[in-house]
């Protein structure tokens, strides 16, 4: 049998997706709700200072915040709180992702402060995206420029290019389901910010944060404020405005969650009959991983370090594929190999002579 994890869904997006994947419906079970995860990630750390002036350092104001703020979580009943650190260490992108997704979490936030040579102030929130304009990818590509502190970068992101506005678009397509969730609680936090702490809404905005795109949860990056605004940057780095700041996130988390368990409360199992070891002349499975309008480059550093993925299109909407075979026990391999490497989603479909086909159509 092939099931869809035991992830609480959306019941009007599932519902979508089985049609569209040709399953049988197998039945509806409801299951007690597990515990709320959320990951804190406290921006850089060690050796990686942050922005910095010549008193405050960004990286020591980002683990105040998320440690306030873990402390608030952690005392409500159902939600468990993760770490990326704790501490003054130096940790890659890449690991923050790995803790977050090793963790099946179901929020990421990472914690930063901003900078600027003027007085500029205020507060903003980041969701994965392609940027608005040039502004936006410029702070992506100072977040980002710390994988060149990393050791051994150019193999752990295969090619990966901070500096290129392209290559950073391409890292957009894996949030894409997870967007509107990250819309909505960016949102939140940005009003909570406003209202609650009386802070300059710089507003919600999208760009190519490589610490988001190696989580697939919703997942927002915080600019808590300018440490190179004299008023703000005493602010930030004062016991009273961290506590407001970590308050803000707090509520917005709150009511995301309140949303989360009055909407999403059931799953739904679909099933398929599989015919162990038969392979289908003249059929060729394929794992669906991904779609979006954007003509991607098939590198593996785009789909989270799979090797293979072909592109193709079906009307104005790109698809892209992970494996090619005609044995279905080999493509459910595959299907569970995009899964583990954070495509959760990801199904089987079916061709037949280069046209697309319902699998119930093929397996007989």
């Amino acid at each position: 049998m092939v099931g869809l994890g035991k992830k609480r869904v959306n019941i009007s997006i599932i519902t979508g997706l089985f049609c569209f994947m040709a399953f049988t419906f197998a039945g509806i079970n409801c299951y007690a709700q597990e515990s709320f995860v959320v990951v804190l990630d406290a921006g850089h750390g060690g050796k990686d200072p942050g922005k910095a002036t010549k008193n405050i350092h960004e990286k020591d104001i980002a683990l105040s915040v998320v440690l306030k703020l873990g402390k608030k979580l952690e005392a409500l009943k159902d939600v468990e709180v993760v770490y990326t650190r704790k501490t003054d260490i130096f940790l890659d992108l890449k690991e923050r992702g790995r803790i977050a997704n090793e963790a099946d979490a179901d929020l990421f936030l990472s914690i930063h402060c901003n900078a600027f040579h003027t007085q500029a102030y205020g507060t903003e929130t980041y969701v994965l995206g392609l940027h608005a304009n040039k502004q936006n990818f410029e702070v992506a590509k100072l977040e980002n420029s710390v994988i060149f502190m990393e050791d051994n970068y150019e193999e752990k992101y295969e090619g990966f290019d901070p500096n290129s506005p392209e290559a950073v678009i391409g890292m957009t397509l894996m949030q894409e389901e997870f967007l509107d969730q990250s819309l909505s609680l960016a949102s939140d936090i940005q009003t909570n910010f406003r209202v609650d702490i009386k802070r300059k809404d710089r507003g919600v905005k999208q760009a190519g944060f490589v610490v988001l795109h190696q989580t697939y949860m919703p997942s927002v990056l915080i600019e808590t404020g300018f440490i190179t605004n004299t008023e703000e940057g005493m602010f930030l780095n004062s016991n009273n405005g961290q506590d407001k700041v970590s308050n803000a996130i707090f509520s917005a988390i709150k009511a995301y969650k309140k949303n989360i368990d009055e909407n999403l409360v059931v799953e739904e199992v679909a099933v398929i009959e599989e015919k162990p070891g038969k392979l289908y002349p003249g059929v060729d499975f394929k794992v669906q991983i991904a779609s979006g309008k954007k003509k991607l480059e098939t590198k593996s550093y785009n789909f989270k370090g799979l090797k293979g993925v072909e592109r193709g299109k079906i009307g104005g909407v790109f698809k892209y594929y992970y494996g090619k075979t005609s044995d279905y026990d080999e493509i459910v391999s595959l299907q569970s190999e995009a899964r583990k490497a954070g495509f959760k989603t990801a199904f089987v479909v079916a061709f037949k002579d280069g046209d697309r086909v319902n699998i119930s159509d093929v397996i007989h």
